[in-house]
């Protein structure tokens, strides 16, 4: 009998004119609520089924007093059914979520309608949805017959329940996205979903795709304020929150930052920094309290990696301008010690400086990656290039080799790179297949302007005796690159020179190299030298080069990258006996060129790297570290600081006195000038021959005595000239025979 009643008010329902409507739905939506309170699961379905049909029906006129609060709170609860059959448990889920898109079907579009995006509403349908998504297991861990799984796909509550999650953020305004998310979080946060992390990135990869493209940066800040509210949370649930965030951003692609790019990776670098801390400490908190978590060093790092990954994948999305801010803003927040710091009281300090270095570093290095700019001038900014170079000159082997990769993936932009990976002295260049393109004009002004400075620093981390074969790889590559993206003839000439200093650090050895140090050098040398001769295709040239190269294999092939850059390196002790034919030497390699048309006199001169107060005072500091400290001891070691009077005050009455003063001045110039013209103009004439008399006897004077200076001797060498009788003799000379050095004729 409810089967035919319910029928009936169907019927009833679709026959009813939209007018009209709104008189007969109080009555239904009566009948639907009883039956959902039911405890058979047939009625239940039953009802659900006719709210489905009714919630299809789009009305002309609102309804104001309508309220869907009961079937809201009925769905959610059937979503979450536990029956013990599971066949009827499948169908109850069902049928609370058709009648939960239902529900959003009806309400969503009508804002003078119950507002289904209020907290209240969503925390109940976001979760019942999410519920049943994660449920996917529980139904696939059965495995039935293959007619069953066909039915068990069109019946399927998981994805039925995720149609229902996309239609309800398709529909989901600017101001709804919030409301929508919030509940997705703390769900996940509840069942420890992040952990795995498999379920969460499911979850908003769904998301992403759903909403509308321009909304998808409040997705990711709503992810970011996530993570600092999990701040103190196990590194594992942050790992999987930033693991989320940078599948986010990838879908999102450019609409993922927003307006407030720096704030993004502000947010990020800041989770490193902390991260670090936990790392080093130990704790979440700064004093090891009572009941504090105990930390796990590597999922720390695992995090850590996360977090670098997750710059990385948001800075692909920006345009090239952003990405260069982003650059910058990551290298000013690389910490570079000064040399004040004492060993005691910093030790942890320094630690604490050299992991945050590290790990920014690395971060810039994965956005540098994917950074794409035909001007280097613009890429690079001098404030930043000195930055950069700064921290190349650190004593830690593994910050320099981060500094050299940054700079080769900005340099490599034909993706030649890879093609440089190992050291060899290849006899055909062609193999390698380079791409070259002419030099631009930008890339000619960028090697002017930092040209000299790039040489120093490779020159310099060249004598550092901590580098490893990756160090000797890393300078290759970069010779190399510059060589095929930057240089014209004079930068080929200058990289000549400096791998030929290069060649003499390891000869003369002042620095103490080890022997696998200078053995590396010698073979650097030799592996650009071989490709540099076949890049210019000057005969004689590339003749020299492979001479001193097949020497080198007979009597020393010590000194030759195949032998040096392997696994066991076959070194030689009697590096200072060696003969002058192992050499590529200055003079022979400038005549050769020079004879092709290159500047000869600038290829015999030697390399000299200019050497800044930077490299003399420490190799730990920064440039603006190092003129503030010069500054210092110029003013504390200077004898003038005690008498020196304290500076003047400037306030507003000093300045307003000032404007005064001159005006003052200016008047009185004025009043003067007029006296004097009055005076010529209305004076009688005697009193003014009388004043220009004595004026001109006065010049008289002056001249008469200047002519008698002039005129009169001058002293003779020795003051006086002794005759042979021993008696002194003045000797008058005329003033047109004296001789007077040339500098004083006029």
């Amino acid at each position: 009998y409810v089967c035919i009643a319910m029928e009936a008010l169907d019927q009833l329902l679709m026959a009813c004119h939209c007018q009209s409507i709104n008189l007969f739905v109080e009555s239904f939506l009566k009948m639907v609520a009883k039956l959902l309170e039911s405890e058979k699961p047939n009625l239940q379905i039953l009802g659900t089924n006719s709210f489905v049909k009714f919630a299809n029906i789009e009305e002309d006129t609102p309804s104001y007093h309508r309220s869907y609060d009961f079937f809201v709170s009925r769905f959610s609860e059937m979503c979450h059914s536990s029956h013990d059959d599971l066949d009827i448990r499948t169908k109850i889920r069902m049928s609370g979520i058709k009648g939960l898109q239902g529900v959003v079907r009806k309400t969503v579009n009508d804002e003078l309608q119950a507002n289904i995006w209020d907290p209240q509403h969503m925390d109940k349908i976001v979760p019942s949805l999410l519920f049943n998504l994660q449920n996917v297991e529980e139904t696939e861990s059965r495995s039935p017959s293959p007619l069953q799984a066909a039915e068990k796909e069109k019946e399927s509550p998981t994805e039925l329940a995720e149609r229902c999650l996309r239609e309800l953020l398709g529909r989901a305004a600017y101001g709804n996205i919030k409301n929508a998310i919030k509940p997705v979080l703390i769900h996940l946060d509840n069942h420890s979903l992040w952990e795995p992390k498999i379920f969460a990135t499911c979850c908003f990869r769904i998301i992403m795709y759903s909403i509308q493209p321009q909304h998808s940066h409040l997705v990711i800040q709503q992810l970011l304020g996530h993570l600092d509210a999990n701040s103190k949370s196990a590194a594992t649930v942050r790992a999987g929150i930033v693991e989320v965030l940078s599948e986010a951003a990838v879908i999102a692609a450019s609409g993922s930052v927003g307006p407030t790019v720096l704030e993004v990776f502000n947010t990020l670098l800041r989770q490193l920094r902390l991260s670090i801390d936990y790392a080093l400490t130990g704790s979440y908190d700064c004093g090891a309290g009572v009941g504090t978590k105990i930390i796990k060093e590597h999922e720390e790092r695992m995090f850590q990696e996360a977090v670098i990954k997750t710059i990385g994948s948001f800075a692909s999305t920006l345009p090239t301008y952003q990405q260069s801010e982003v650059m910058v803003f990551i290298m000013n927040k690389v910490p570079l010690p000064s040399s004040q710091q004492s060993i005691e009281a910093g030790k942890a300090g320094e630690n604490r400086n050299r992991l945050t270095q590290i790990m920014l570093l690395k971060s810039l290095l994965q956005v540098s990656v994917g950074f794409q700019c035909s001007n280097m001038l613009t890429a690079l900014p001098s404030a930043f290039l000195d930055r950069l170079l700064s921290a190349a000159l650190m004593e830690d082997a593994e910050i320099r080799l981060f500094v050299l990769e940054i700079l080769i993936s900005f340099i490599d932009r034909h993706g030649n790179r890879q093609k440089f990976s190992t050291i060899s002295t290849i006899s055909d260049i062609s193999v390698l297949k380079l791409k070259v393109d002419k030099c631009s004009r930008q890339d000619t002004v960028f090697m002017k302007k930092h040209g000299q400075q790039l040489y120093r620093h490779i020159y310099l981390i060249c004598k550092e005796d901590s580098n490893v074969q990756a160090h000797y790889e890393a300078l290759y590559s970069m010779l190399m690159l510059i060589s095929i993206e930057l240089a014209n003839e004079e930068v080929m000439v200058d990289l000549i020179r400096l791998v030929l200093a290069v060649q003499e650090i390891a000869q003369i050895n002042e620095d103490n190299l080890t022997a696998y140090n200078r053995c590396a050098l010698f073979a650097l040398g030799a592996a650009y030298l071989n490709l540099i001769s076949q890049l210019t295709t000057v005969p004689t040239f590339c003749q020299h080069i492979h001479e001193v190269i097949q020497m080198r294999q007979k009597e020393a092939p010590y000194l030759l990258p195949e032998d040096v850059f392997v696994e066991r390196p076959r070194l030689s002790k009697s590096l200072d006996r060696l003969g002058p034919e192992v050499f590529f030497w200055q003079s022979k390699i400038s005549e050769v060129l020079g004879g092709s048309g290159y500047n000869s006199d600038r290829l015999s001169t030697p390399y000299i790297p200019q050497l800044t107060d930077e490299d003399r005072l420490s190799k730990r500091k920064s440039i603006g570290e190092t003129i503030s400290l010069q500054v210092e001891v110029e003013s504390r070691n200077s004898p003038e600081r005690e008498q020196r009077a304290p500076a003047e005050e400037i306030t507003y009455e000093t300045l307003k006195k000032a404007i005064v003063d001159s005006v003052a001045v200016e008047e009185q110039e004025r009043e003067r000038r007029r006296q004097v013209v009055e005076k010529f103009q209305k004076a009688p004439f005697e009193e003014i021959a009388a004043h220009c008399g004595a004026r001109a006897t006065l010049l008289q004077s002056k001249l008469n005595q200047i002519f008698e200076i002039t005129i009169r001797p001058p002293p003779s060498p020795s003051g006086t000239i002794t005759a042979a009788y021993g008696q002194p003799q003045n000797h008058s000379i005329p003033v047109y025979e004296m001789k007077f050095p040339d500098l004083c004729v006029y």
